[in-house]
């Protein structure tokens, strides 16, 4: 079984995972009616994906 030699402190193990913070989700406009949404994703307020008609969309 592996034993790590020295203890890390606080401080420095916390540095070590400074780049585990979540990053923020990425949002693209709706090329068709210019809302937020996911990339490569059906835009739900119109319901288009790549300048076609996908879905219906209930008002």
């Amino acid at each position: 079984m592996a034993v790590p030699r020295n203890r890390l402190s606080n401080s420095r193990k916390n540095t070590k995972r400074s780049h585990h913070a979540k990053k923020p989700k990425c949002v693209a406009s709706c090329s068709n009616c210019n809302s937020p949404k996911l990339p490569h994703t059906i835009c739900q307020s119109c319901g288009t994906y790549d300048d076609r008609k996908v879905i219906e969309v209930k008002s």
